[in-house]
């Protein structure tokens, strides 16, 4: 008798709380999932009939939007957990990371694709014309400025900022001030490209050599009896003038990539290298710049993005006149100014292919430092 109740306790369990499965949470899990959904549904189909924007109408739409996410995950989580095991175990993963995905899909793989698929079509999408569009792209005039305004862009402006963002970050680490001055040199940073270009519009601001001088670069050269340079339409330099402005406001987030990597630089490293006999800038070319070599070709390949992809800059200072249009402002004065939807359709696939081989390397030197 008791060996039979030994075997009886060592039988695994058959029940459904054995494995996991819990059915009165499946059956509330699953009624909510289906009234989160009808509400989400009904909420859609209010805002898509209102007509004027109201407070109230904002707020409908913000306990809409975020509440129902949040409603629709923790039904789904609800759902997911009350399930046996094995199945739990197979899908909670895809609750968190499809979401994410699904938006991505959403928002960038589909208007890719349809760019993609406009480019093939002429100005309305109603007659495909083939390579046409990405043939006009190449031999267009404009279109050949743009190429060689967005490498000066690439070069002068990567090398700059990522050049002033190490050296900045290598003195400031042996100043006193260290505080103070990457504060100072990250400031431009709390404002937007945009911002930067309206203030140094201002900087540029150009006037008859017999009136008043508001903008900061002519008022000095005012002062010393130079006449004015209207800086903004002084070709080909303009395209200078305007790099200069990205220079401003990105060589602050180079410093402080840069400034978090030299901390990392083991001091008795350098102090050997010194008690060797070695300089300062040996020390810095042959122990400090192989050290953080990695974080230098991240942050380079991520300013040369940023500079491939340039907008802003371009077209609040000129909006792509007197020579300094770039690749950006090109697609959307033609596809949102001059309506020919396939033309700038192809220019924005020539940008998204120029853009990723930079951008795989970026993420493949990511990888390689276990950034993700």
């Amino acid at each position: 008798m008791i060996q039979q109740t030994r075997e009886a306790g060592k039988r695994p369990p058959s029940s459904a709380a054995a494995i996991g499965w819990n059915a009165g949470q499946f059956v509330i899990a699953a009624l909510g999932l289906v009234v989160v959904i009808g509400l989400m549904w009904l909420g859609f189909l209010y805002l898509r009939g209102t007509k004027t924007a109201s407070i109230a109408n904002a707020l409908i739409a913000i306990i809409w939007g975020v509440g129902g996410v949040a409603a629709l995950i923790t039904v789904t989580n609800l759902l997911i957990e009350s399930l046996p095991n094995i199945w739990r175990g197979r899908l909670l993963p895809f609750l968190f990371f499809l979401p994410g995905v699904g938006i991505l899909f959403l928002f960038l793989t589909i208007p890719t694709l349809i760019t993609l698929y406009q480019s093939f079509y002429n100005s309305d999408s109603s007659e495909f014309v083939g390579l046409q569009n990405y043939i006009a792209t190449f031999t267009d005039r404009s279109m050949l400025e743009s190429f060689r305004n967005n490498l000066i862009w690439l070069f002068l402006g990567t090398g700059f900022c990522v050049g002033f963002g190490l050296l900045i970050a290598v003195l400031a680490d042996r100043s006193k001030f260290e505080v103070v001055a990457k504060a100072i040199i990250f400031l431009p940073m709390a404002i937007s490209l945009v911002g930067a270009s309206v203030i140094w519009r201002f900087m540029y601001a150009y006037a008859p050599a017999d009136q008043p001088q508001i903008g900061v670069q002519n008022a000095l050269l005012a002062a010393f009896g130079i006449p004015p340079q209207s800086w903004l339409t002084l070709q080909p330099w303009n395209n200078l003038f305007l790099v200069v402005v990205m220079i401003w406001g990105s060589t602050g987030f180079c410093m402080v990539l840069f400034s978090s990597a030299l901390k990392g630089v083991p001091a008795d490293l350098l102090e050997a290298a010194r008690v060797d006999g070695a300089t300062e800038v040996q020390a810095f070319f042959r122990i400090i710049i192989p050290y953080i070599q990695g974080t230098i070709l991240t942050v380079t390949t991520t300013t040369a993005i940023g500079t491939l992809k340039i907008f802003d800059v371009v077209y609040v200072m000129t909006g792509g006149q007197y020579g300094t249009s770039v690749v950006g402002t090109e697609f959307y004065r033609q596809f949102f100014t001059n309506r020919n939807f396939g033309y700038g359709a192809a220019i924005a696939i020539v940008l998204f292919i120029a853009i990723s081989p930079v951008l795989v390397y970026n993420l493949r030197q990511l990888q390689s430092q276990e950034g993700f």
